[in-house]
């Protein structure tokens, strides 16, 4: 004699917050992949397992996936450079673990990154002001270290040697779609000398050889009168 059959569970259902998560990772994955134009709102509903009504439900068009997927890439990127670099415990230490927040989150991205600036002129006109965003959210980040370690930097100059890093850093993620073997890390280290090159002469207080700021109380008199 059988025992008692056991019910199937139901699976449980997605809430809206749940579900919209999984329409911006997949539609993310497909935008790197086939570039903006060649992307289809067909492919995106088939991945995430819903219906393409629901995905115009979601986000209204294909432009409102791709701002709406931005912006969620925009959030991620500040909240995880900002923990990085809450956590630093020297100056050195906080650029460092900012660079490599920053190129370990582009590991994850680095299709959908190189698609928003490689595409400009296929993409929504709204497309470029979102890029222009991120990037003034992570001078935001950046502007105020470079100010804190060379107070006697014009604002001007701070902001200049702020758009500077992030220019090299962009250029940096599309360079490494050639040269995989360059780790985040590498990446980082190459950005942080950069960085450290660039801001030594401006610096309140000089380096080590270690990376370390010497203060003035340490100084020697040849680094003193320098």
């Amino acid at each position: 004699m059988s025992g008692p059959t056991a019910k199937p569970q139901r699976r449980r259902r997605m809430s809206r917050a749940e579900r919209e998560r999984q329409m911006l990772d997949v539609a993310k994955e497909v935008f790197g992949e086939r570039g903006f134009r060649a992307t289809s709102m067909d492919e995106i509903a088939e991945r995430c397992g819903v219906s393409k009504p629901m995905l115009y439900e979601y986000f209204g068009s294909k432009d409102g996936l791709l701002m709406a997927a931005i912006d969620r890439s925009k959030a991620e990127l500040y909240e995880a450079t900002l923990a990085a670099v809450e956590g630093a415990a020297t100056p050195q230490d906080m650029v460092w673990r900012g660079m490599l927040a920053f190129f370990e989150f582009m590991d994850q991205h680095s299709r959908s990154f190189a698609m928003l600036l490689q595409e400009p002129l296929v993409m929504p006109s709204s497309t470029g002001e979102a890029i222009e965003q991120t990037r003034r959210q992570q001078s935001g980040l950046i502007a105020p270290v470079i100010a804190a370690l060379c107070p006697g930097l014009p604002d001007l100059a701070v902001e200049a040697y702020a758009e500077i890093i992030i220019g090299g850093c962009e250029r940096l993620v599309l360079w490494r779609l050639d040269h995989p073997e360059i780790s985040a890390a590498d990446a980082a280290r190459y950005m942080t000398d950069f960085t450290w090159n660039g801001l030594k002469n401006h610096l309140a207080e000089p380096l080590s050889t270690s990376g370390r700021v010497v203060p003035r109380s340490e100084r020697s008199p040849v680094e003193e009168a320098g």
